[in-house]
């Protein structure tokens, strides 16, 4: 088996490909234009297919180029994150928290604001994961979310979750309007990948046959679904406890009071190194703002 290539390789190759520039990709990463062409080209010829087409001025990455970039992005944003949570162990005062992207969007990131005005001697380094990934290691704290039947061999449950019906507000009024269960199935579904079962929830809460709406949007990211619904797009079935900030804000409404309890739920679990008193604080102030999350 071949060696990997070096990482400057690949970390050459990320950054042209962000700013289709090897000349800004020289200024961004300290090297020289020269070196970043020959970096990107020592990579190619490892791989044995050409990842840019070179223009005069400008770049556009291949077919190959743009298949390979975003499970490097996401290979160096881990080597990135593990290697400030390592220089993060060593400040007695500084937590690391593993928390789905979703919610660190949305609720955490509110939470530990709150905390950081209480107690702004603490450091808080907040890692948004997509699906899950091995932050055991390295976090003080993880939160993950997982169905009824995958619950965590330890942890904590913070809340039990309901599903929710949301649309914008716009769309409850006008020629078109969303007044009752009938008219959910005329309107677009916007589901997050992995959650699909939530609308088929929430038709039998509703009454209504899941199979008679054809009109489909969808999405890897429970954020990205509930801008989408925000702006219109459709409605959608999510989480109460990432529902709340966009009701709150009035950015979307809810058409029926219809709940219906989620087979999914956040666990909050400590890691295998704690720092003691500094994480058993920062853990505290989660659980007690969870409490006041599904009212």
């Amino acid at each position: 088996m071949k060696p990997p290539p070096p990482l400057n390789y690949i970390r050459s190759f990320e950054c042209s490909a962000r700013h289709l520039s090897f000349t800004e990709a020289a200024s961004e990463l300290g090297y020289t234009q020269a070196a970043i062409s020959n970096h990107v080209r020592a990579l190619e010829q490892y791989l044995g297919r050409q990842l840019f087409i070179r223009y005069p001025r400008s770049l556009k990455l291949t077919e190959m180029g743009e298949a390979f970039l975003p499970t490097l992005r996401q290979a160096l944003n881990q080597i990135d994150f593990a290697t400030e949570a390592v220089l993060a162990s060593a400040r007695n005062k500084t937590v690391v928290i593993s928390c789905p992207t979703s919610l660190a969007e949305n609720w955490l990131a509110r939470c530990v604001a709150g905390f950081s005005r209480k107690h702004p001697d603490v450091e808080i380094l907040l890692h948004g994961t997509i699906w899950e990934d091995s932050t055991e290691q390295i976090a003080d704290i993880l939160i993950s979310i997982r169905r009824f039947d995958n619950m965590p061999a330890s942890g904590m449950q913070l809340w039990n979750d309901r599903l929710v019906l949301l649309c914008a507000p716009k769309l409850v009024h006008g020629q078109n309007a969303v007044r009752t269960p009938a008219d959910v199935l005329k309107s677009n579904w916007i589901a997050v990948h992995g959650r699909q079962e939530f609308w088929q929830e929430m038709a039998d809460a509703l009454g209504i046959d899941a199979s008679a709406n054809d009109k489909r949007l969808s999405t890897n990211s429970t954020n990205i679904a509930l801008e989408m619904a925000a702006s219109g797009a459709g409605c959608i079935v999510t989480t109460q406890s990432l529902a709340r900030t966009y009701v709150d804000r009035g950015l979307l409404v809810e058409p029926f009071q219809i709940r219906t309890r989620s087979a999914w739920n956040y666990y909050l679990a400590e890691g295998q190194a704690s720092k003691g008193t500094t994480v058993s604080k920062v853990r505290d102030w989660i659980i007690a703002e969870a409490q006041k999350v599904i009212g």
